[in-house]
């Protein structure tokens, strides 16, 4: 393909949006909204997500030591408890630091007649998935030195429904607005086309092959996708922006983590939807 050839395409391409100009506006206007929606909402599910996991990730299972062993057997049994795949993290409480802790908390009138031999050693366990807590806390249960096992779980199984359910909402939205900009698409290079229709006919005629009438439609879908793509990201940076400093209370994921992946998905979303729409609406036109 000589460069001639390629002129000649983005030549056509730009013509046909600037000739249709209001249906390439249009079209540049609803994938961009589509986009931003399904970009809004995958930067709260990123979030909600990661405010998720920071919850996960300090819930804990309690594992109380038998009070008939010693120190010394009492903190021999951090090293077990460590060996689990699904232990990040095992911080052992003396009976003397739970004895401390409650006394600040309770104050000392409170206090009165307790010592730290009321309290026993424990353990604070950290997971690494809180989906396998249950399995995880009755393996720890059956470790010999531990007398019981307490589990936060009704936290726990609140965590985990909001996870699946911020996943399966998310797909299904995802999903949705890619169909809804596919099919405006589809519609803007069907009204090209149609109006072209007698054009696309005598150079069928005249022997133009199928792939040289095709490539101005898809670079024209392709222009006005990534125009879109483009438009949506800078829109969402400035969006997140001002919604970031709205919030003073909660802290979200610095877009500085976020703008490499969030560009990509824009551009190239925007990209995919203006070639296959364009593809997809003029093989009609191109059959024999």
């Amino acid at each position: 393909m000589n460069r001639h050839v390629v002129r000649y395409y983005f030549t056509e391409g730009f013509r046909g949006i600037f000739l249709h100009a209001f249906s390439s506006f249009a079209a540049v206007g609803v994938i961009t909204a589509c986009l931003l929606i399904m970009g809004s909402f995958t930067l709260v599910a990123v979030n909600v997500q990661g405010l998720v996991t920071e919850m996960e990730q300090s819930s804990e299972i309690v594992l109380w030591v038998d009070e008939s062993l010693s120190d010394a057997m009492a903190k021999s049994i951090g090293s077990r408890i460590s060996a689990f795949d699904n232990v990040k993290d095992a911080q052992f409480i003396s009976r003397e630091e739970a004895f401390d802790s409650f006394a600040e908390e309770m104050g000392s009138i409170l206090m009165q007649g307790l010592t730290p031999e009321d309290f026993q050693h424990k353990y604070k366990v950290f997971l690494v998935d809180v989906q396998y807590a249950e399995e995880t806390a009755s393996q720890l249960g059956d470790l010999s030195g531990v007398a019981d096992v307490e589990l936060q779980r009704e936290l726990l199984e609140r965590l985990l429904s909001i996870r699946r359910v911020v996943r399966m909402v998310s797909v299904a939205l995802i999903a949705a607005l890619l169909i809804v900009s596919l099919f405006i698409m589809q519609n803007t290079i069907k009204l090209a086309t149609f109006e072209r229709r007698e054009e696309i006919a005598i150079m069928r005629v005249v022997g133009a092959t199928k792939g040289f009438i095709r490539w101005p439609f898809v670079v024209e879908g392709f222009i006005l996708g990534t125009l879109a793509g483009l438009l949506a990201y800078f829109t969402q940076v400035f969006a997140y922006d001002r919604f970031e400093g709205a919030l003073a209370d909660i802290t979200l994921t610095p877009f500085s983590q976020l703008w490499l992946p969030v560009l990509a998905v824009f551009v190239l979303t925007g990209f995919l939807v203006g070639v296959f729409g364009s593809v997809m609406t003029i093989r009609k036109y191109l059959r024999t």
